[in-house]
This record gives C-alpha cells, structure tokens and sequence, in this order.
C-alpha cells in the first residue's frame, strides 16, 4: 500500500468517527427532549388531577379508577386512546423489565386477590396512580406494598 492510501484510510477513518460520534450525540439529545417532554406532560396532569378522589368506574376530574385515571392521562398528554380496563391495558403494549421503565410506562400491581392496579411510570422510581384511599397520587415502586404485588410493565409509547 502506498503512503497515499494510508494517509486517506487514517483520513477517512478518522472522519467516519466524527461523523458516528456526532450522530449518536445527537440521538441521545433528541431522547433527552422526549424524556424531559414525556415529564412535562405528565407532571403537568398530575398538578391537575393531584387529590381526585377515587370513584369505581369513574373516568373525570369528579373521580377516578386507576384505568379510568390512566387512560385520561394518556389521552391528555398523547391523543392516543388506552384501553379502558386493567387487564385489557395489561395485554397490549410492549412488554418492559422493571430496569428498564421509562417516564410513561404502565406498571401493574396485583395487591389483592379481586383486583389489579394500574399506574403510570414517572422516573425515579415514582409512580403516578388513582388510589382507592387518597385518590391520584404519587407513589413509590419502593414500597413493600407495591414490590409484593408487583406484575409487569407495558409501553404505549
């Protein structure tokens, strides 16, 4: 090989790293801005529904179940239509490990034997939620409650 062509691979070499370093730069920016706006939405109806109290089968700002919570949430923030019940929302989406939640993630809770819970993922290991007894909330996945009865997450986004 002559010295030419060693001196434009090492050039070349050279450029195709900059331009791969800049690309990924760019594509971890772009996902900042869709976590940081997935936050933003969600925090916002959160200050908004924060202390609705809980009413079964309830689906507006005068009360809400935990789906009926959950798919307002997602309705307001993405235009995009959840289904109505627990199960039903357990059954599409993707399904994401527990290491893995992002801001907008559905986490599910089986905490008793009649019934599901449902929630929305908002980073650092918070959750927000309808509660049958302080109504919508935020919440720990930390808690003993929520780990013990803990079953699965789906992404819708």
């Amino acid at each position: 090989m002559s010295k030419k062509s060693i001196v434009l691979l090492v050039f070349l070499a050279a450029l195709f790293t900059i331009i791969s370093c800049k690309s990924h730069r760019e594509l971890n920016e772009k996902q900042v801005v869709k976590k940081e706006s997935a936050r933003l939405k969600f925090n916002k109806i959160y200050k908004k529904y924060k202390g609705v109290p809980y009413l079964y089968g309830g689906t507006t700002s005068r009360g809400f179940d935990c789906s009926g919570f959950v798919q307002r949430a997602y309705m307001e923030a993405y235009k995009t239509r959840l289904p109505r019940t627990t199960k039903s929302m357990m059954k599409a989406g993707s399904k994401v490990a527990k290491n893995k939640l992002k801001i907008g993630d559905l986490v599910f809770f089986h905490p008793t034997r009649k019934y599901y819970h449902v929630g929305i993922y908002m980073g650092k290991g918070l959750f927000m939620h309808a509660s049958s007894s302080k109504g919508v909330r935020m919440s720990k996945l930390s808690l003993s409650y929520w780990q013990k009865s803990y079953v699965t997450a789906r992404r819708f986004l």
